[in-house]
């Protein structure tokens, strides 16, 4: 029996998002070659992109496991997860995550890292939620702003981590 607060459960790894929830998708190119997508993947399934944010990152494992807990923390709020699913294939790694109880929102988001067939490397934030609490709900507007923020945040960095001496 899962604790995850929606039913929709990995639906961040096809894409096809589901109704009721505000919708998030980013994507940004981070270079190209196989030493830039295995670097970006690597920071993005360990949590070290997270952590390069500035947000904070407990957890019961290494790496992005199915099944494994985490809690994203950033300012006063701290956000618990779950890691719904990983991929680790030759041309995509990731992993998506959904909110358990406390969460301040209720959904699902991803984080993946994949290698187009030129061999340019992309990084993308997929995600659906809706507000869980009172805060997230009077934060309204001000919260989807910090969310796109949050991901074009982590762009950057896993720019810089999987940067390369080429």
């Amino acid at each position: 029996m899962t604790r995850l607060t929606y039913p929709e459960i990995g639906l961040t790894r096809t894409g096809a998002l589901p109704d009721g929830y505000r919708h998030l998708r980013y994507r940004t190119r981070l270079g190209s070659g196989e030493a830039v997508f295995a670097a970006a993947g690597e920071a993005v399934v360990t949590f070290r992109m997270h952590r390069a944010t500035g947000a904070r990152v407990r957890t019961d494992a290494g790496r992005a496991t199915p099944g494994g807990q985490l809690s994203i923390g950033l300012g006063p709020v701290s956000a618990p997860c779950e890691v719904v699913w990983v991929a680790q294939e030759d041309d995509k790694i990731g992993f998506g995550y959904g909110t358990l109880p406390g969460h301040p929102a209720s959904g699902e988001e991803a984080f993946v890292v994949e290698r187009d067939e030129r061999g340019r490397v992309w990084f993308s934030v997929t995600a659906f939620s809706r507000p869980a609490s009172t805060l997230m709900k009077l934060a309204g507007p001000f919260a989807v702003l910090v969310q796109q923020v949050y991901a074009r945040r982590c762009g950057q960095v896993l720019r810089r981590l999987g940067t390369v001496n080429r």
